[in-house]
């Protein structure tokens, strides 16, 4: 089955909202799913330095080959990321998403997964959506996304470079 916005709004995922201009108190503080698209028209336009900030001394940037490598020309998806309640209980959604639209602004907040979002031109109009999951069923849900992703597609999405475990 194909992942696009109609099969995540199937699925329980809401939001759909671009990330420039996204209310982050409206987003869930609980743990959960949350996946980032690519509007209708949006064709891939690579930067040739990344907007995310530096992490651990490493770069974010890929050559534009690189990143071509990895574009998924047909998949609305271009990564699915977790939210995890934390060691401390006091993570979820809202903290992760904003963690993840900070690091595309240049901060260092160590959300080095989805990286590669922070170097295609006009990133602000990608679609944020998300789901909240029981704590339990995190690792597998995504798991299974990235699995019906690769079964669609031949591999995961755009900016997932490693695979979840369930």
């Amino acid at each position: 089955m194909q992942l696009n916005k109609k099969t995540l709004k199937d699925e329980g995922f809401t939001g759909f909202r671009p990330i420039t201009g996204l209310e982050i108190n409206r987003i869930p503080q609980h743990q959960g799913l949350f996946a980032v698209l690519r509007p209708e028209g949006f064709e891939p336009r690579y930067l040739a330095r990344s907007t995310a900030g530096i992490f651990k001394k490493k770069n974010p940037t890929l050559p534009a080959a690189g990143l071509a490598a990895e574009w998924v020309d047909d998949a609305e998806v271009l990564f699915i990321g977790k939210a995890g309640p934390g060691s401390k209980g006091n993570r979820g959604l809202r903290r992760q998403i904003q963690e993840f639209v900070d690091f595309g602004k240049g901060k260092p907040p160590g959300h080095w997964d989805g990286r590669l979002v922070w170097q295609l031109a006009e990133a602000g109009s990608l679609l944020v959506a998300w789901k909240e999951l029981p704590v339990e069923e995190l690792n597998a849900a995504q798991a299974d996304c990235h699995a019906r992703f690769r079964q669609a597609h031949g591999r995961l999405p755009f900016a997932n470079l490693v695979q979840a475990r369930a």
